[in-house]
């Protein structure tokens, strides 16, 4: 077993031993990715950017914890392995953003 299916595993069980599942549909799980991202960007809200780079990790490791954890469970849900359809996207976004035309730039690939 790798590390991805023992996270898996220890969030099912966690979610199971309190019946939370039924709160864990789709809908749900995406509105907690949404809510806790919020969350995440609080830290840094109204920082400047040297502040943003110092922020309390514990916090940081907890909303980030918090994002991957239901999107771990969304994922999970829907029978789709994290790994791969990160690879994937990594595919397609380097479809769309060409080294030769990207590198260095933040425009949207449409703006290239």
């Amino acid at each position: 077993m790798d590390n991805y299916e023992k996270v898996i595993e220890a969030l099912i069980k966690f979610r199971d031993e309190r019946d939370w599942e039924q709160f864990h549909d789709s809908k749900n799980l995406a509105s907690a990715i949404v809510i806790e991202a919020a969350e995440l960007n609080e830290l840094f809200l109204w920082k400047k950017v040297e502040e943003s780079e110092n922020v309390d990790m514990q916090k940081l490791k907890d909303e980030i914890a918090d994002i991957l954890s239901f999107t771990f469970l969304l994922a999970e849900k829907h029978d789709l392995n994290i790994y791969d359809i990160i690879l994937d996207k990594i595919k397609k976004n380097a479809e769309k953003y060409p080294v030769s035309k990207a590198k260095g730039t933040a425009k949207k690939y449409n703006e290239l």
